[in-house]
């Protein structure tokens, strides 16, 4: 198989980076049966496991000027005058670097996801959250090859993006376990949930709408996860140490909004930074995707107890303060019942198949 490395438009600095920490691992010897809510996600995680290679369908093929078959106006530039005087041919090429990059960044934070929850489980003092986080390395593991294979297909693939490198850096540098929580599975995972349902929802193409689907069944679990062990936290934090995690909560949405910014791309394209930057702006598909972005966190912020006046204040600045009233769990089981539908329809699909070959 193609390597990603052979795919990249831009430089990536060596082929890994290092991030330095200083943490205590820590053991637990009680093997208590823990919290009855954190065990049923142990156990679902278990039984959710399964195959990126033989689950999905990779014969199917992408579309040549739109891989995706995305909506045009979810290109965030399709207004630019830039883009309007280019030929079919030059706005697929820019169709195409575009989704190749929005997916890249979501194999990039996946491998940020699963150092994450490696660390996670190094470091969290309660044995039911370490065995939870064990079954999340394996799904972020899994999350990873799925994008990687997704992208050989488009042939090209993008490095991360400065704001996600700065988050995932602050994120593992904390020595406090909770502020790996904080900042993957509730910031990171929870923005990803709705960056990937955009796909899901409004991809053409079925490989790239199943990829996310079966992704997405599987992180919603991981915000439930750091759900449910903040909330148990939390309560015990001094007004201090809550503010404190306010305010890294506040700057961590502007650094995952500004993620979106593509400057990069665009520059690799050759197109007009200020241009494509106030088309962007300009993009109603976009402001309703930088909103939408935090549907997911701002319930599950205020859910875990982190709901003072310096991240009301801030979410109400951001414009997102009302998404605090949107019921996660309902969100979290469309998310599991998609992934299914995705699954009745291929299991419908090679049932015509196979009678067309018995036929035959």
């Amino acid at each position: 198989m193609t390597s990603v490395k052979q795919l990249y438009a831009l430089g990536t600095e060596g082929s890994t980076w290092s991030v330095k920490q200083d943490f205590d691992a820590v053991f637990n010897w009680d093997y208590d049966d823990g919290r009855v809510g954190m065990m049923g996600l142990y156990a679902k995680g278990k039984e959710m496991q399964w195959d990126a290679a033989t689950r999905i369908d990779w014969d199917q093929e992408l579309g040549e000027n739109n891989p995706e078959g995305m909506p045009e106006e979810s290109l965030p530039i399709h207004m630019a005058p830039c883009y309007l005087k280019m030929s079919e041919k030059e706005k697929g090429r820019v169709r195409s670097h575009f989704q190749a990059w929005q997916l890249s960044q979501f194999m990039q934070g996946e491998q940020g996801a699963l150092i994450c929850a490696a660390k996670i489980v190094t470091q969290v003092p309660d044995a039911d959250s370490k065995f939870y986080a064990a079954t999340q390395t394996i799904d972020e593991a899994r999350h990873v090859e799925a994008y990687k294979r997704l992208l050989t297909k488009f042939g090209v693939a993008y490095p991360m993006t400065k704001p996600l490198k700065e988050l995932i850096d602050q994120t593992l540098r904390d020595s406090r376990w909770d502020m790996t929580y904080l900042g993957m599975q509730v910031v990171i995972e929870g923005l990803a949930l709705a960056a990937f349902g955009q796909i899901r929802d409004y991809a053409q193409n079925q490989l790239c709408a199943q990829v996310n689907a079966y992704v997405m069944q599987d992180e919603s679990r991981h915000v439930a996860f750091g759900r449910l062990a903040l909330r148990d936290y939390y309560p015990h934090l001094t007004q201090k140490e809550r503010d404190e995690r306010e305010e890294f909560l506040l700057e961590a949405c502007y650094l995952m909004r500004d993620r979106f910014d593509a400057v990069e791309l665009w520059q690799n394209l050759g197109l007009p930074i200020e241009e494509c930057a106030q088309a962007m702006y300009e993009s109603g598909f976009m402001e309703k995707f930088r909103n939408s972005l935090f549907t997911r966190i701002v319930p599950i912020v205020k859910d875990i107890g982190l709901w003072g006046d310096t991240i009301r204040n801030g979410y109400q600045e951001m414009g997102v303060i009302d998404y605090a009233k949107t019921d996660v769990q309902a969100l979290q089981d469309d998310d599991e019942n998609i992934a299914k539908q995705f699954d009745a329809r291929r299991r419908d699909i090679q049932r015509v198949i196979d009678r067309a070959q018995a036929a035959e």
